[in-house]
């Protein structure tokens, strides 16, 4: 008996150690949500901008981000890493996706496993995600490009396009907007000659944007919706001492358009705060991990320094919307280039 009564108590200290520790281990961390953000591929400066407002958000409110990236922007590399992120266990993973659709299978078997899921800048289609954090209003981002690129050329002349993957669906959605402004009369002297695709790659940008110079001698304007985009033809411009003679527009980061802002081989360009566009993505990621919204028009969040922010329609599926396209030109370069 004496022998038993021992063993009993062998195993209730043992017992006693096990729960110990995993009470131990399930506290440590103070219970912290974990986020991943997926991005399009490395090196981007536009990515590592977006992760540090991520980070930042995450951090606010307890939680653990975790930036992922594959080695290039194909739709076939994300999958890979969203199905690492799944074997993780993470709880929400917010994608910048490089194709609209061939994510769906491995986004949804994260939903399956009970990972909130959702797109940021570069949508998937409303079935693959819970809601899309868009990082302003794509018909503005469209129509102003055709707008400011009018105007440097004085409406008239031909123009192109540079943008990223031809199955980016943001840049396609502006593309689309931006084919709909030119559908106005006061547009009839300008001809898009060219639509090329960079891949968000800065060589082959360099690349296509050689070729375009080349087989339209008489081009007046490149349309950048890209930050690599729009920064890689801009070089090769200003090497070429074309600047005044061929315009650079688009969406760039200040920090890497600054010179030639400055010079005028471009001489305004928009964004808006990739960071901020992390940071509510940050707070979204949390709030959807800790059930506080599912991604339903009409819900709201907190979204920190960015205030209230609510979850509305986008034609097809939900979305919570950062602003409207901020203008950047010489008067106010220098006040942002350092920032990002």
């Amino acid at each position: 008996m004496k022998k038993l009564f021992s063993l009993g108590l062998a195993i209730l200290l043992v017992l006693s150690v096990v729960v110990g520790c995993s009470s131990t281990n399930e506290t440590s961390d103070g219970g912290k949500k974990k986020v991943a953000l997926v991005f399009k591929n490395t090196g981007n400066p536009y990515g590592e901008r977006m992760m540090d407002g991520f980070k930042e958000a995450v951090e606010e409110v307890g939680g653990e981000a975790i930036y992922k990236a594959p080695d290039q922007p194909t739709a076939e590399a994300q999958i890979q890493v969203i199905e690492e992120l799944i074997a993780q266990r993470v709880d929400a993973i917010a994608v910048v996706a490089n194709d609209y659709d061939a994510l769906q299978p491995s986004l949804n078997k994260a939903k399956n496993r009970g990972i909130k899921v959702f797109s940021v800048d570069s949508a998937v289609n409303p079935e693959s995600r819970l809601v899309h954090v868009n990082q302003a209003d794509p018909e503005r981002v469209g129509r102003i490009q055709i707008e400011a690129v009018s105007e440097m050329i004085g409406g008239k002349g031909e123009i192109a396009i540079l943008s990223a993957t031809s199955q980016a669906s943001n840049q396609n959605l502006w593309i689309e907007w931006m084919k709909k402004e030119l559908e106005d009369p006061k547009y009839k002297d300008i001809e898009l000659v060219k639509i090329a695709y960079g891949d968000d790659l800065r060589d082959k940008s360099v690349s296509e944007t050689e070729a375009l110079l080349k087989t339209y001698p008489n081009l007046k304007a490149i349309i950048a919706p890209t930050t690599v985009g729009i920064a890689a033809a801009s070089k090769v411009i200003q090497d070429k001492g074309l600047q005044g003679k061929v315009i650079v527009t688009g969406l760039g980061l200040p920090s890497e358009m600054a010179e030639y802002i400055k010079n005028g081989v471009s001489p305004w360009m928009y964004l808006w705060n990739p960071i901020d566009v992390g940071y509510l993505s940050g707070h979204v990621a949390i709030a959807l991990a800790e059930e506080k919204i599912t991604g339903k028009v009409g819900e709201k969040l907190n979204a920190g320094r960015l205030g209230e922010k609510e979850v509305v329609e986008d034609g097809e599926g939900t979305q919570i919307m950062l602003g409207d396209p901020f203008k950047f030109d010489k008067e106010n370069i220098d006040e942002w280039k350092d920032v990002y």
